[in-house]
């Protein structure tokens, strides 16, 4: 799928009663680049935010997938994305952190990022437009200070509530705690307010960028 750096990660396994993933670089290409938007667009079908923007089933499903092949194709050199694998091979999970002076994109990714979801949305042009407006409140939302941000965070359906979300944040939280600088990230579904307060996140704010749709929340993770 992408290479996000170039310093050498070490393979780490994580064991679970029924579940023996690895956790690895991805690279920015190929078979990686379609398997790991692949899990993105099953981990967001039922997400409340892309249902408002696409409630038919089947055209949410296709958007999803190209939406998120764009913006995992055009992240910048600097993001660190990683997928955790299956003893079968299996791509199960991704993570995206951004670290410190890495966001926002370089004007050219975001311009590609935004023709992507030009055509993810061709067939909606309301849902487009009311989707820019969520992606301008998280721009104007987002703090100035240096911190670590989780961009994505997704586990396939299958295999979630299995500790593999969690390992996937290890790096880039001991990344921050090292450096001594907060996490951050964004969030549309409600239950994942208690998800992420395990890990030490707190809600900052809840933006309803549109009045009918649905609320979007920050948070941050204060240096452990």
């Amino acid at each position: 799928m992408w290479s996000a750096t170039s310093r050498e990660r070490t393979l780490d396994a994580v064991t679970r009663p029924g579940i023996d993933v690895e956790v690895t670089p991805l690279v920015k290409r190929g078979k990686d680049l379609e398997d790991a938007a692949m899990v993105a667009a099953r981990a967001f079908h039922n997400d409340p935010f892309f249902e408002y923007l696409d409630p038919h089933g089947v055209t949410r499903a296709r958007a999803l997938a190209l939406f998120w092949r764009s913006e995992l194709a055009t992240l910048g050199p600097g993001a660190q994305v990683s997928g955790a694998r299956a003893a079968d091979g299996r791509l199960v999970g991704v993570s995206v952190w951004l670290p410190p002076g890495t966001y926002p994109l370089p004007v050219p990714n975001q311009l590609r990022q935004l023709a992507g979801a030009g055509r993810a949305m061709a067939l909606r042009p309301l849902a487009l437009w009311r989707g820019l407006r969520y992606l301008l409140a998280i721009e104007k939302a987002h703090p100035k200070d240096q911190l670590w941000y989780l961009l994505l965070l997704v586990v396939d359906p299958s295999m979630q509530r299995s500790g593999i979300g969690a390992r996937l944040q290890e790096e880039g939280t001991a990344s921050a705690d090292k450096e001594g600088l907060d996490c951050y990230l964004e969030t549309q579904k409600p239950e994942n307010l208690g998800y992420y307060r395990r890990f030490g996140y707190e809600v900052e704010q809840e933006l309803r960028p549109v009045s009918e749709g649905p609320p979007l929340w920050t948070m941050r993770r204060p240096a452990r």
